[in-house]
């Protein structure tokens, strides 16, 4: 799959339908440490009758490592020029987490990109105080000792109890496990300082007029429900889904649901 120079970087991209200029096109964008496959189940489902564009952030994923530019407003910016280098004039924007957050920004600066917004698993306010503190610890541990030290702890903040303690789903659990593990330390490290020093953008959700989906799990303790419907009540006309048995990797723990919903939003918008 390719990559593409844009704002200083390389970015890696992976599109289910490069050649077809007749789809609509939907634009997945990742949460924080992970990349593009927390989307592959979406894509599988909906790149039937979507052209399913799905990019690493970066620092993140297949994408390159660079100096600085992991504030939220430039990762904006990197996803704008991704659309902008594909000539792509309009998109479905589907974000989770750290996704969600970019999305806002996309929402509020380039409004005429988007023609709608699915906001999973994320929120519009800056890290919570009381939390910064042990986030800040485990970027010191991966710093100095590196991600597999540290991702048996950030597995209870990704996840929710009811996929780290389905039997069936033990496969996944380690498979999702591993590929924490394999997250370059420098990019984790720069990623992640962003995600926890973002500012709010809460006091701008009035701005935001493109149709808006907002889905959250249950079971998520990183951005849980009263941070979703908080956002939900400030956009505008927004719809608002909750995913049952769910943590904060709705579109892995529970994709079935999400493709529910999202298709259901996403035939409203046509």
């Amino acid at each position: 799959m390719p990559n593409i120079q844009l704002n200083n970087t390389t970015i890696y991209y992976e599109d289910s339908a490069p050649s077809d200029t007749t789809k609509p096109i939907i634009l997945f964008a990742h949460g924080l440490l992970w990349s593009t496959k927390i989307y592959d189940k979406q894509v599988a489902h909906f790149a039937k009758d979507y052209r399913c564009i799905a990019f690493d952030f970066r620092g993140q994923g297949q994408s390159q490592i660079t100096k600085g530019g992991y504030d939220m407003d430039t990762l904006a910016d990197d996803a704008i020029g991704l659309l902008e280098a594909l000539d792509i004039d309009s998109c479905h924007y589907v974000g989770l987490s750290m996704g969600g957050f970019v999305g806002q920004r996309v929402a509020i600066k380039r409004p005429e990109l988007l023609n709608s917004l699915t906001l999973i698993d994320t929120s519009a306010d800056a890290e919570d105080p009381t939390n910064i503190p042990n986030y800040k610890k485990l970027v010191t541990a991966i710093k100095w000792l590196g991600m597999k030290r540290v991702s048996k702890k950030v597995m209870p903040i990704m996840f929710g109890s009811t996929f780290l303690a389905d039997k069936a789903r033990k496969v996944d659990n380690k498979e999702w496990l591993s590929l924490l593990n394999s997250n370059r330390k420098e990019g984790v490290v720069k990623a992640t300082m962003g995600v926890i020093e973002r500012d709010g953008i809460y006091d701008r959700l009035g701005e935001i007029t493109t149709p808006t989906l907002v889905i959250v799990g249950d079971e998520d303790v990183a951005t849980p429900y009263a941070k979703a419907e908080r956002m939900h009540f400030a956009i505008k006309g927004s719809k608002m889904a909750v995913i049952k048995g769910s943590g904060h990797t709705s579109t892995v723990e529970e994709p079935e649901q999400v493709n529910t919903v999202m298709s259901k939003f996403l035939n409203s918008c046509v």
